[in-house]
């Protein structure tokens, strides 16, 4: 049986795909790629549907090698160099791995998060409809952990690969725009001073940041009625303000329930460019209406639905960024909601 097996890797290299929905009434959170863009180009550029399962690196790379083989591979989001075999691979470019070979992906050089993605996938049972590493419950990814050296990941190839490899271009990482929000459903907690420094206020990532919530630094947002409610349900994108005052956005490995009030809820479009940055990156916030922020929910996912058209053979030529990409009209729609990273 063909599979990837583990010579090195970093201590938060998970399996994620686009998550498990249906579970946070049992208490399980939905998991799933911090940045769902990158996971679907990685996907595209093997074949793959846009949310089947990708090992996900945190800032980390890590070394593998193919038994059977061979095998079409292809690394996506924050840039990390590449080799195979000790020769380089070009970044957002699938490349073919014969058996015996070693694929080594470095540490990211901007941004926080990349994506192994495999043609065919992993044969890997899911569980509660994800292969999602969620660690606090211990279900989904490699038997409930992150990977370590020695596993040995069985594929699920049904063809021998054939064709060329395919490129796509995506948006550097260096970019800061605004993150887009939209205010409440607890705002009524805060007052208007507090709010205001919410929205005009610089914060950085802390050093307290991973896959349960970005934990910023700044100024303290000034309560009105207290930090304390009854708990309720959060989503990803909630930015919680415990009693010291400095917000918390919850990401994808976030609690489901929670006792603190939440001023805003980063919009889903807008995550990725929230789960790039690396503490000691700024972040600012921008209050958009629901009806917005559900405008881009749509383009985001016609733009994610558009990548495998994007693909080109590797040797094909100059290809057009994704900026470019976004504001073409694509299924009907202008998208341009991507065009920040």
């Amino acid at each position: 049986m063909t599979a990837l097996v583990v010579q090195d890797c970093g201590p938060m290299t998970t399996m994620q795909d686009a998550g498990r929905v249906g579970s946070q009434r049992f208490g399980v959170s939905s998991a799933g790629a911090m940045d769902r863009l990158a996971l679907a180009a990685a996907n595209a550029l093997v074949g793959n549907g846009p949310g089947a399962a990708a090992i996900e690196f945190m800032l980390l790379g890590g070394s593998f090698t193919v038994e059977g083989g061979p095998v079409r591979v292809a690394v996506a989001g924050a840039p990390c160099p590449a080799t195979l075999d000790g020769q380089p691979v070009s970044a957002m470019t699938s490349a073919l791995v014969h058996a015996g070979q070693g694929l080594t992906i470095g540490p990211a050089q901007a941004g926080v998060f990349a994506y192994l993605a495999v043609a065919g996938g992993f044969d890997l049972p899911p569980q509660l409809g994800s292969l999602s590493l969620q660690p606090r419950a211990g279900i989904g990814g490699f038997h409930g952990r992150p990977f370590q050296p020695g596993d040995r990941i069985p594929l699920l190839l049904t063809e021998p690969p054939h064709g060329p490899g395919l490129a796509l271009e995506l948006l550097p990482l260096d970019a800061d725009p605004p993150i887009r929000v939209v205010l409440g459903p607890q705002d009524d907690f805060f007052s208007p001073e507090g709010i205001e420094t919410f929205l005009t206020a610089a914060y950085a990532v802390s050093r307290e940041a991973d896959r349960m919530g970005y934990r910023l630094t700044g100024p303290p947002i000034r309560h009105a009625k207290g930090y304390n409610i009854v708990s309720d349900g959060v989503v990803a994108g909630s930015v919680q303000v415990p009693g010291g005052g400095e917000p918390i956005v919850m990401m994808a490995d976030r609690q489901t329930t929670g006792g603190y009030p939440k001023i805003a809820t980063v919009i889903s479009a807008d995550l990725r460019a929230l789960a790039q940055r690396r503490p000691g990156q700024a972040v600012r916030f921008a209050a958009i209406a629901v009806g917005e922020a559900q405008r881009l929910a749509r383009e985001q996912a016609q733009a994610i639905a558009a990548l495998p058209s994007r693909c080109r053979p590797a040797r094909g030529g100059a290809l057009p960024p994704i900026e470019e990409l976004l504001a073409l009209n694509l299924a009907g729609a202008a998208v341009d909601a991507l065009s920040e990273s």
